[in-house]
């Protein structure tokens, strides 16, 4: 078995999410080699194409459409594969019906590599993280979920919109599930070291509970907001997938919420959703001491009791 060579990713999955991310990979020159892996193989070969045609303006990489024998010295694996949520269908015939695509993946995944670091991108992705982790039996360190890398930051941007400053000087996170549970954690949101509320006030904002709810609200139906309008989301979520494998190429060790397996922190266990964590070349280096408010904490594990009645309703 090849090693795992971190200039190589692949893509499974090449929906608009997919194709996305493999867009905004290429522009960011993140890796020199993606080979991209579909049950629809015409449909990679023209995501493979399009996306290649653009090469002359951006940096040399070989971009081509696969199969599952090409994961081979991978050294990080995208996986955006799955079904979407139809009108009528709840949340949980979603989780059936993307567990039985993982169950078909995963194992062709492991038969040829077993080596690399795996990012879940598909929903609901605190769910198919952990069914990804318990089929593939790799180290938990190495199996990692988008999480609420995008919630936070449309978080920022909302927050840099309100305040009139630069998104990037604002410092905040969503997290526990990325879904209808998560939580926006204010009690550590600040401005460059600003805490916000202080900030709000200086921007002549005083009534932060109707603001706070508004700002949370938005942030967690965003997504939906989008799809009612266009259909689908994709660029955000392909520009999460880029800082991600970025901080793991480059070993950055940068802090990122990602969905990773919680064990005995936060009193918490046996359950992944996201928390801010250090990112780097191993996958998940560590949660961080991430301080959060009684009401926070509380509603943190609210979100993963959420997450944990979903997988038992599943038989995970």
């Amino acid at each position: 078995m090849a090693v795992a060579n971190f200039r190589k990713a692949a893509m499974i999955g090449c929906g608009f999410v997919g194709s996305a991310s493999v867009y905004s990979l290429m522009q960011g020159s993140v890796f020199s080699e993606i080979v991209l892996i579909d049950a629809n193989k015409d449909k990679a070969e023209g995501e493979a194409l399009d996306i290649s045609h653009g090469l002359p303006f951006a940096k040399p990489m070989k971009i081509y459409a696969g199969d599952y024998p090409d994961l081979a010295d991978a050294g990080l694996i995208i996986i955006s594969a799955g079904a979407n949520q139809k009108p009528g269908e709840t949340r949980l015939d979603l989780v059936k019906k993307n567990t039985a695509i993982f169950k078909s993946i995963i194992p062709q995944i492991v038969k040829y590599n077993k080596d690399a670091i795996l990012l879940v991108v598909a929903n609901p992705v605190d769910i198919l993280t952990q069914v990804a982790l318990k089929l593939s039996g790799f180290p938990k360190n190495r199996v990692l979920g988008s999480g609420t890398t995008l919630d936070s930051a449309r978080f920022k941007y909302l927050l840099g919109q309100h305040l009139g400053v630069d998104a990037r000087s604002v410092h905040a996170f969503i997290i526990g599930e990325h879904g209808d549970s998560e939580i926006a954690a204010w009690s550590s949101a600040n401005v460059s070291g600003v805490p916000i509320h202080k900030f709000c006030e200086m921007r002549g904002y005083t009534d932060h509970d109707a603001e706070t709810t508004r700002i949370a609200e938005e942030v967690k139906n965003s997504a939906y907001e989008i799809i009612k309008k266009k259909g689908a989301t994709y660029y955000g979520i392909g520009m999460s997938v880029r800082r991600i494998c970025e901080a793991i190429v480059r070993d950055e060790k940068s802090i990122l919420p990602v969905s990773t397996y919680i064990e005995g922190k936060y009193g918490l266990d046996g359950v992944c959703l996201s928390m801010p964590t250090i990112v780097g070349a191993d996958g998940v280096d560590t949660l961080i001491p991430y301080e959060l408010s009684e009401q926070e904490l509380a509603q943190l594990h609210k979100s993963a009791d959420t997450l944990k009645s979903v997988l038992k309703d599943a038989g995970i």
